[in-house]
């Protein structure tokens, strides 16, 4: 039995990711957070959720949430996750992290942190995105500098955070196939006189409108032709069958930062 904690289950993604979680013969859910004064605070894991009453309050602590836990699973805020990351390095935990947002320095620490704990890390634990990933790497890679590349992503207004964590890896991705920086090539606005494009850069640019769960579209752009490849996603059940995915998957496993590709075997 893989017992899980869930940080932020109150949040939408929280709640599609604690019923599919709490599906699973071999997973127990034995604790789970939320933001202070939050109204979910002290409620059930279960009826805060909309499934049922399961025995499992919420809370605010890391310590007491996830104290049995073999896995911490971290949908929050990038400062909550470094708070959760440094309790799963001092007490050995597993942790599967879908966080977006973060900046390099706080990726350069989770990084050092997870070489005391087996942490999977992705900005989208969705399976159709993480092919979605490779293919983009694969496609840049055989069409090369002959084809422009730009992403389009579109999310819900409330999303606090853009480009996209995903959207930026499909630029990394892109990168990588042509063998480019994708620090130095990547360009996230244009407005005004510009100027023409810039032959390496690889552009990408946000939406954020109604209740769009989340759209990636990435396009090669050639001379007389064009290829696009685009992932909609309908609901949130596809990223938390990931998450199910890559709790099954990180127990056991040697400390260090994993990806949705070695969970996927890609």
């Amino acid at each position: 039995m893989i017992k899980v904690s869930i940080m932020g289950v109150a949040g939408r993604m929280g709640r599609s990711i604690f019923r599919l979680l709490n599906a699973e013969e071999d997973i127990q859910i034995v604790g789970a957070t939320e933001i202070k004064s939050h109204r979910a605070l002290g409620n059930d894991i279960g009826v805060v959720s909309g499934e049922g009453e399961i025995g499992v309050p919420v809370t605010n602590g890391i310590e007491e949430s996830s104290s049995e836990a073999d896995v911490i699973v971290d949908f929050t805020t990038p400062s909550s996750t470094l708070v959760n990351a440094r309790f799963a390095s001092a007490h050995g935990k597993s942790m599967v992290i879908g966080t977006t947002g973060f900046t390099e320095e706080e990726k350069d620490e989770l990084k050092e942190l997870s070489g005391s704990f087996p942490c999977v890390f992705s900005p989208n634990m969705s399976i159709g995105v993480n092919v979605m990933f490779e293919a983009t790497r694969m496609l840049a890679e055989v069409l090369g500098d002959e084809f422009d590349v730009e992403i389009i992503e579109a999310h819900h207004k409330h999303k606090v955070d853009a480009p996209s964590g995903t959207a930026l890896r499909l630029g990394e991705a892109a990168a990588e196939g042509l063998n480019r920086d994708f620090n130095s090539v990547a360009r996230f606005e244009r407005h005004g006189a510009i100027g023409e494009r810039k032959e390496k850069e690889i552009g990408i640019q946000s939406i954020r409108a109604g209740d769009i769960v989340g759209e990636h579209t990435v396009m090669f752009c050639g001379a007389g032709e064009r290829i696009e490849l685009t992932h909609r996603a309908l609901n949130r059940d596809n990223f938390a069958k990931g998450v199910v995915r890559a709790v099954k998957w990180i127990p056991g496993k040697s400390a260090g930062m994993y990806t949705m590709k070695e969970v996927l075997g890609i």
